[in-house]
């Protein structure tokens, strides 16, 4: 395929992500008039960070008055995840993929851009990830906006429900690859019940949910590793 093709196919497949991010980003954009900021610099905001949980730490910090040291220490907790999503998804890169095209790529690596583009066949192209960009990022731009402009003429309810078209997306990213390999089902099945143990568990639920993601995503995937390597890999070898 070439880049206009890998391009054409990132804006078909990142156009649902973008729908979502436009309903989540309302509620964060009435998260951030709370805060003091207008529109414009909710808006703003959200296009350069294109962020969910640290950009609500983000809002509530400002809120109330946290200093720039405390700030910095919870994006660092909320978004650690993504330095695990860029070491993995440099291994989809081909070797030759310049310091350019990693930058871009890495400025947007969220949780869906991310499962989408791990789940491309063989190499990355970077216009792919682009292409899914091009649309993810205003969604969220557009949706913070509004959200700050109108979020609070509609009930809680409502503004609520539209994330729920998220999750749905998330389960349209593993079902198929889970359907296809059994070890991937058993994956996503040990790590969603990790996860729910860890968030419910007394002691375990004190942990900060950033840390816990990145501690359950390591154990996992080392243990995937050493008891279902790939094929793939052992034939390189």
């Amino acid at each position: 395929m070439s880049h206009k093709e890998w391009y054409a196919k990132g804006l078909r497949d990142g156009l649902p992500i973008a729908f979502g991010y436009f309903a989540v980003s309302f509620a964060l954009g009435i998260t951030a008039k709370n805060a003091g900021f207008t529109a414009f610099q909710a808006a703003l905001t959200a296009l350069l960070t294109n962020a969910s949980a640290g950009a609500y730490a983000g809002f509530t910090l400002v809120a109330a008055g946290a200093s720039y040291f405390e700030m910095a220490l919870m994006q660092f907790i909320a978004n650690a995840r993504y330095l695990l999503m860029s070491t993995a998804l440099s291994q989809k890169l081909d070797k030759k993929t310049g310091l350019i095209h990693r930058l871009i790529i890495g400025f947007d690596i969220t949780d869906e851009i991310f499962g989408i583009t791990v789940a491309v066949k063989d190499k990355l192209d970077p216009w792919y990830a682009y292409g899914a960009m091009t649309v993810s990022i205003p969604g969220w731009a557009a949706g913070t906006y509004l959200g700050v402009v109108m979020g609070n003429v509609l009930p809680a309810i409502i503004v609520n429900a539209l994330s729920v078209g998220l999750y749905g997306m998330f389960l349209a990213i593993i079902i198929p690859p889970a359907r296809r390999d059994k070890t991937v089902a058993a994956l996503v099945i040990i790590s969603m019940a990790a996860s729910f143990i860890f968030a419910k568990a007394p002691v375990l639920s004190m942990i900060p949910e950033g840390v816990r993601i990145i501690v359950l995503t390591v154990a996992i995937s080392l243990l995937a590793a050493i008891f279902c390597p790939r094929e793939e890999e052992q034939d390189e070898r």
